[in-house]
């Protein structure tokens, strides 16, 4: 094992945990959002387009941590660690 494949496979390990971080952060808040959402109006039926307003701008705001985590994912894995020029590399079969 080289030193650029050993490289190659903790940007993977970090790539993938940090995918999963976001998927499960992000299913988990926009649930926990909207959930708030629905009892507000369930309390509170003639304040529903206000309750909307807020839910949207909270989605929205949750929904942002998720892209900006991507795209330093993605820089993680293409231009710090340059996976695809190692990948080059690393000779097949070995």
């Amino acid at each position: 094992m080289t030193s650029e494949s050993l490289v190659v496979a903790a940007t993977l390990i970090a790539f993938g945990i940090i995918m999963a971080g976001v998927a499960f952060g992000s299913g988990i808040g926009d649930g926990i959002v909207a959930s708030k959402a629905v009892e507000a109006i369930a309390r509170q039926p003639e304040a529903r387009p206000n309750i909307f307003t807020f839910l949207f701008l909270g989605v929205g705001i949750l929904e942002a941590f998720p892209i900006i985590s991507i795209g330093i994912a993605f820089y993680l894995l293409l231009v710090v660690a340059k996976v695809p020029t190692l990948l080059s590399h690393i000779p097949a079969g070995h």
